[in-house]
């Protein structure tokens, strides 16, 4: 009886002081909020799935999309041909870049074990790429590497806790345009192009500029990154619509099966 009679207490006081303790604060959660449209920012319809493959574009490589050298008549990223007023884009580059690029080794590419590409790399990559617009939100899925960005039209900003891989991306439409600066990335020391070892630091800014002509979705992307590169570097490219039916394919890359690509590739070090 006297036991009972105490868990009948204790029961009383937990409840007393469970019913005493004040309410927990709720988290303050933004507002998702759609961009205003006004008179200069006409949203362009963008969506779809985009081919990108060399079909297309020409691929990629030591000299594409970064050209040190251009002749007249040959074919751009962007599908058109270049004429006595195209000048190459290589980027340039500061000691520091160069340092890592004359010491860069091919088995430290992360892409042997299955690390996602980033920009300005990932839009270049000869693969089909997905556009979802929502009106707080564009969605880029990317076929290569299964990576999917987010772009918020919001209002939102990053913070210290968005570094990642992608970076973090913010966007808005501007003349028939959607514009996307992307920020807070992770070093990489293939980040900027895995063909020259030119890497890119948490510093790289990133700006993209989409819209279509024609049937044609085009895009120029921006790279600023003072820790590699002297002056910003770009370069504009182009995608067509996807066959009809088409749904964008898993990348399924195994780690194992990357690296084992490594042991051919010549020692640099031992």
């Amino acid at each position: 009886m006297a036991g009972s009679s105490l868990r009948v207490l204790r029961a009383g006081i937990a409840g007393a002081v469970l019913f005493a303790m004040p309410a927990w604060p709720a988290w303050p959660v933004p507002a998702a909020r759609a961009q205003a449209p006004s008179a200069t920012a006409a949203i362009p319809d963008l969506a779809g799935i985009w081919d990108g493959r060399t079909s297309v574009r020409p691929a990629n490589g030591e000299t594409v999309p970064w050209a040190r050298v251009v002749t007249p008549g040959r074919t751009m990223p962007d599908g058109t041909k270049a004429d006595a007023r195209t000048v190459p884009n290589f980027p340039d580059v500061n000691e520091r870049a160069q340092a890592f690029m004359r010491v860069f080794d091919e088995a430290l590419s992360p892409k042997y074990d299955c690390q996602p590409a980033t920009p300005p790399a990932l839009e270049y990559d000869p693969y089909f790429m997905e556009v979802v617009q929502r009106p707080d939100r564009v969605l880029l899925r990317y076929e290569k590497d299964d990576q999917l960005r987010t772009v918020w039209l919001d209002g939102r900003e990053p913070t210290a806790h968005d570094y990642g891989i992608q970076g973090f991306s913010i966007g808005h439409y501007e003349s028939n345009a959607l514009v996307v600066v992307t920020t807070h990335y992770l070093f990489d020391v293939t980040g900027f192009d895995d063909y020259n070892g030119i890497p890119s630091s948490q510093l790289k800014k990133v700006t993209e500029r989409y819209w279509r002509e024609g049937t044609e979705l085009k895009a120029t992307v921006t790279v600023e990154d003072p820790m590699f590169l002297r002056k910003p570097a770009s370069y504009t490219t182009r995608w067509l619509p996807a066959p009809r039916g088409y749904t964008l394919a898993p990348y399924e890359c195994d780690p194992e099966t990357a690296r084992l690509s490594v042991q051919f590739i010549p020692a640099r070090y031992k």
